[in-house]
């Protein structure tokens, strides 16, 4: 075998050339451990212990304790289904209703970039002031909506006040204000859709219906799902709107995770337990994300 030449042997990489590039992802890697991974560690070992902040005595490990209580916690698991209600029917509404707001904002009008802007007032208002507002407007004896029930005969009423009628409440608040932000992703999602195929349906004489059934929605679904994603996660994660609007009430009818977590850390200061369904809640989370995102390349192979 031939020895190659000196000059054609490739020359060792010095350390110092090695280690440069890892010197510029370091500090994004620091800062990452130290706002992310820290905290994260600290509440799973602390799910693990029966730390009280009232009680003088230091935390002590009681291993999956604290686990095992909240298979059996009566009220956790109610404030799980409520969740669970809340993003099911928020969510799957946003999700009709801004694709149908997209697909009339995506057509030619006069002042159609005006309805736009106008549309997506609710994205960029501040949660908490819109959940005043409803509130003001949901009074059963003052408010503006009962106003208007009245004046159709349907009668007054009583919104987040009874334990019947407080969910479908704070779904409805939640979906009038994030339903422009589904509207958003589908109309960037609409605007990036080939011609061709809707030349070739016109040519077949197919429906406005076949159209969208065939054609817009199976190529809209990528986008439609990364909106789903979004709304899931960020509807799983809701509690300025519930805790401005009712703070759980009346009574627990209105109390999800986030909410029986604050009461848990704040009010019982049960900081161990709440680790615990802090850990629970991220666990339903990822799980719900690596879903949605397996969904989201199934239908980009399909689109």
């Amino acid at each position: 075998m031939t020895t190659p030449p000196l000059h054609a042997r490739p020359r060792p990489v010095p350390l110092s050339r090695r280690l440069t590039p890892m010197l510029f992802v370091l500090p994004a890697l620091l800062l990452t451990v130290v706002v992310i991974a820290f905290p994260l560690a600290y509440t799973l070992y602390q799910s693990f212990t029966n730390w009280v902040i009232t009680s003088p005595n230091p935390p002590k490990f009681i291993g999956l304790a604290n686990y095992i209580e909240l298979l059996s916690d009566r009220r956790a698991l109610q404030s799980l289904g409520r969740t669970v209600l809340i993003t099911v029917f928020s969510v799957g509404l946003q999700m009709v209703l801004g694709v149908m707001m997209a697909l009339v904002m995506n057509k030619h009008f006069f002042g159609r970039g005006l309805f736009r802007t106008l549309a997506l007032f609710p994205v960029v208002a501040t949660p908490v002031a819109i959940s005043l507002i409803f509130v003001t407007m949901m009074n059963p004896q003052s408010g503006v909506l009962n106003h208007f029930l009245q004046g159709a005969g349907l009668g007054p009423l009583q919104w987040i006040y009874s334990e019947k009628s407080v969910l479908p409440s704070l779904i409805l608040v939640d979906t009038w204000q994030w339903t422009p932000f589904v509207m958003l992703i589908a109309l960037a999602g609409l605007a990036t859709l080939p011609n061709e195929p809707y030349e070739a349906a016109m040519l077949d004489g197919a429906t406005p219906w076949q159209t969208f059934w065939s054609i817009t929605l199976p190529m809209l679904m990528p986008s439609l799902f990364v909106a789903l994603l979004f709304r899931a996660i960020d509807t799983l994660k809701l509690f300025d709107t519930i805790y401005a609007m009712t703070q759980g009430g009346p009574g627990t009818a209105s109390e999800t995770v986030n909410l029986y977590l604050y009461t848990l850390s704040f009010n019982y200061f049960r900081m161990g337990y709440a680790s615990s369904m802090v850990i629970a809640l991220l666990a339903i989370v990822l799980g719900v994300t690596l879903v949605l995102i397996r969904a989201r390349k199934l239908a980009e192979k399909n689109a």
